[in-house]
């Protein structure tokens, strides 16, 4: 199983026009934390996708998706 995640949180920052620094110190976490969320290095815990999800006033699945598969669903 991959550990692949798509985000939106670029798009997010730049609607509410705040930099990943900015973003970071909101929600307690780093920069470069942020950084490499946005650029697909780094999936983000649970708590850390809520409080990106809150700081924001969205779902964790309007800022997170998988990627598209062909694969059969596990059951």
């Amino acid at each position: 199983m991959s550990a692949t995640l798509h985000n939106r949180i670029r798009v997010f920052r730049a609607e509410h026009r705040i930099s990943q620094s900015e973003l970071a110190a909101a929600i307690g976490v780093s920069r470069k934390t942020i950084s490499t969320i946005e650029v697909g290095r780094f999936v983000p815990s649970t708590v850390i996708a809520l409080k990106l999800a809150a700081h924001f006033n969205t779902t964790v699945e309007a800022l997170f998706q998988l990627p598209e598969t062909n694969q059969e669903p596990l059951s």
